[in-house]
């Protein structure tokens, strides 16, 4: 955060995270980040004292001292989920059924889009938003819809903020974009505290409780699909989706990365993405491709398939393509 000074001094830097600094919760973002400052000389000792003193809440400073994901015990985790559940009820009145969900055996999940038939009118947007307990002021979106003109995939002829009385327009086509679940993700590659991995189902992830919001991620997808809390997260109590998942849909903090994780909480229990169950054209086809009797197997076997900027080198499995 910075504070201007007069036009001839340089910047002045608060050393101390700001939730920390106005008496919020402890996370371990705050720390390393106040820790830093100690490091740099910035404000001494007394930087740190306001992080130190949250650790008198227990469940913030077992929240403080969680282990990695892929290092926990499973008797570790259920201590974790039932933290995670309370904090949730606290917050927001609802007792929520928080699970652990791992990668299936033999799943491999993929995205194919239909842009013959997708017609913008942004149903997915706010499917997304409703399923994954996404900000709802300001509202927080994983899925952005291009409006393209016809015969061209030049994206900065793109408009994400078409408000016409109806859709679709005649003359133009659109483009559902979210995260592409990269092969070869260049946000994996960044991320300095392994906040962000390739699960092996295809599912790219990120855990929230160590996610230091440095947002190198967000600098290094090529498709936009990472998402910044900049404010903490406005929910209203009755549209809470307490079916939740630690990967997932739980509520995220303020100044953590969030993105679409295939819903993560759904597919992993056999059911459609909220995006797809409510697109009226049935634009969205979404399976396993290692199964050669899916929908989306019969896709790319059979349909002339592409991926948006397959230059880049990232091997999405989020697929597009046409009728003809």
């Amino acid at each position: 955060m910075t504070e201007m000074a007069d036009p001839g001094q340089r910047p002045r830097f608060t050393p101390v995270a700001p939730d920390v600094a106005a008496g919020g919760a402890l996370t371990r973002r705050n720390f390393l980040r106040a820790s830093a400052a100690v490091a740099a000389g910035v404000a001494g000792v007394a930087a740190i004292l306001p992080v130190l003193r949250e650790l008198k809440d227990f469940t913030t400073a077992q929240q403080f001292l969680q282990k990695h994901y892929k290092e926990l015990t499973p008797e570790e985790m259920e201590r974790v989920l039932e933290r995670i559940a309370r904090e949730v009820e606290r917050q927001y009145g609802v007792r929520p059924h928080v699970r652990d969900l791992k990668p299936l055996d033999g799943v491999e999940f993929v995205y194919a889009l239909n842009l013959t038939r997708c017609v913008g009118c942004r149903r997915c947007v706010h499917a997304c938003v409703a399923e994954n307990n996404q900000s709802r002021t300001p509202e927080l979106q994983y899925i952005r819809v291009l409006k393209m003109p016809n015969g061209t995939f030049d994206l900065e002829r793109s408009d994400p903020n078409y408000a016409p009385a109806s859709v679709p327009e005649e003359g133009f086509f659109y483009m559902p974009v979210q995260c592409h679940q990269c092969k070869n993700p260049p946000c994996v590659k960044v991320c300095p505290v392994k906040a962000t991995w390739k699960e092996d189902d295809g599912i790219v992830v990120i855990d929230y409780d160590w996610c230091i919001g440095c947002r190198y991620c967000e600098a290094a997808c090529p498709y936009w699909a990472r998402r910044f809390n900049f404010a903490t997260p406005s929910i209203p109590k009755e549209r809470i989706n307490p079916d939740m998942a630690y990967l997932g849909n739980r509520p995220r903090p303020r100044g953590v990365m969030e993105k679409c994780h295939f819903c993560i909480q759904r597919t992993r229990v056999g059911r459609y993405p909220a995006c797809l169950e409510v697109c009226p054209t049935g634009s969205r086809k979404f399976g396993n491709a290692l199964d050669p009797r899916s929908e989306v197997g019969y896709i790319l076997r059979n349909k002339r398939v592409f991926v948006l900027k397959e230059e880049v080198g990232t091997l999405p499995r989020f697929f597009y393509y046409f009728d003809i």
